[in-house]
């Protein structure tokens, strides 16, 4: 059966595409996130600070990842979005498990850069891929089920690391044929190298949906698509750059989580990756769903603004949470109150997508997603880690510190996308109409 008998792909094979798409931004996290467990043992042998570590964690993936992801997002729009999909798996996880076999600092930065360069593929097509499969009543939820593979995928990276750090502790390095003697985090990169590889395979399962809605299966000029987002200017970069701010917050905390438990409260890495990675697997996809769920319940009952309202918010709802973990006196209270945190940033993140798939034509929607990428990879990815690690060294000039430095910038980034998403309602609901204008004249 087709989805409301509009023309859609079934229920069955458009979900099946949600899921394979999920499962590959399921992997594409844990490559990126795997890092933030690991700070201490990669320190320890590349001889590295807080800060050049951040550019690992962030930047020097993150410059690449937003570059690439334009053009990429170009490819998405005239291209085959399940072949250039799978191209960029198999790309990122060589690059991952190159990651492994790095012995000096400059090695493992080229290899950040090309795991970068892979992942920029994956979501421009994919939420191209999912716009096709679904009517807009049923959108945001489904873009927010490939979204929860965020929080799948760090949740993971944080438990499989932790369990790994924890094997580690009692065996030690790890002799492999060819490569020799590895450290564990070394291992780590290795392995999910290989797994990247294999799953390229189940995208063959992946079918294309025929491109639908306005400017369906059209080439746009660039000229053109530079001319349509002037001319809704306003609700992009309120929409961009609200966003951005809570992907500063949540890439910021992320990053320096697990070290500001394990430097305020005394834990070990493997006790951090275990409850913290539960807690991000468990409240991130709830949030994510939620917000969805929500969004679309709010545009059945008529509000056409329902994708940025969620956004808002979450917003609000996180400021308090943000103010008060930092602060905590034990580890315990910290943890618990991780769970809000963690809830309230992941909301936005199925709804913002969503949100762009709906002003835009069908062929500007890729670049559209590119363009959105490119602000909130680069300043939540690229700037959030590292604007916390550059508070904690040059401000406090203390390790001990960092609690203040995750205090301080998640807080400014929250309050400002509280703004920019209040801003943005009304020019959001002008762009709606505008589209529907454009495709009157395009008709």
């Amino acid at each position: 059966m087709s989805n409301n008998n509009n023309g859609y792909p079934s229920s069955t094979r458009a979900w099946a595409t949600v899921t394979i798409l999920m499962v590959a931004y399921v992997l594409s996290f844990i490559d990126r996130q795997i890092l933030n467990l690991l700070v201490a043992p990669i320190r320890r042998d590349l001889m590295i600070s807080d800060t050049q570590m951040s550019l690992l964690m962030g930047l020097s993936f993150a410059l690449f990842y937003t570059v690439c992801g334009i053009p990429l997002g170009r490819l998405a729009d005239t291209r085959s979005r399940r072949g250039l999909i799978a191209i960029g798996i198999l790309f990122w996880s060589a690059a991952t498990a190159a990651c492994g076999m790095a012995r000096l600092y400059w090695q493992f930065l080229i290899c950040r850069i090309g795991v970068g360069v892979g992942e920029a593929a994956l979501s421009p097509a994919a939420y191209s891929l999912i716009a096709d499969s679904f009517p807009a009543e049923r959108r945001a939820t489904a873009i927010s089920v490939y979204s929860m593979g965020v929080y799948l995928g760090s949740g993971l990276a944080f438990l499989f690391g932790g369990l790994v750090i924890k094997l580690a502790s009692a065996q030690g390095d790890v002799l492999l044929p060819v490569l020799g003697e590895v450290r564990p985090w070394q291992l780590i990169f290795l392995a999910l190298g290989a797994a990247g590889v294999l799953f390229t395979l189940l995208m063959l399962a992946v079918k294309e949906p025929a491109r639908r809605g306005v400017g369906a299966g059209v080439a746009v000029p660039l000229a053109d698509v530079g001319r349509y987002i002037r001319a809704n200017k306003r609700t992009v970069l309120c929409h961009n750059f609200g966003f951005a701010g809570l992907a500063f917050a949540g890439y910021g905390s992320a990053a320096w989580v697990p070290s500001f438990f394990i430097r305020t409260y005394g834990w070990d890495a493997g006790q951090v990756g275990i409850i913290y990675g539960s807690i991000v697997a468990v409240f991130g996809c709830l949030g994510i769903l939620f917000g969805g769920r929500l969004a679309d319940w709010m545009a059945r009952r008529g509000r056409s603004d329902a994708n940025m309202r969620v956004g808002l918010y979450a917003a609000i709802g996180a400021a308090p949470c943000v103010l008060s973990f930092p602060l905590m006196d034990s580890g315990v209270l910290a943890a618990v109150l991780m769970a809000p945190t963690v809830f309230f940033l992941s909301m936005p993140f199925g709804v913002a997508p969503a949100a762009i798939q709906e002003i835009m034509p069908n062929s500007m929607r890729g670049q559209a997603s590119a363009i959105y990428l490119f602000v909130i990879t680069l300043i939540g990815l690229g700037i959030g880690p590292t604007a916390v690690a550059l508070v904690t060294d040059y401000v406090f000039a203390d390790d001990q510190a960092l609690r203040y430095s995750l205090l301080i910038v998640s807080s400014i980034a929250v309050f400002s996308s509280i703004v920019l998403l209040s801003m943005s309602l009304k020019p959001y609901r002008g762009s709606l109409l505008h589209l529907q204008q454009w495709a009157a004249k395009s008709a």
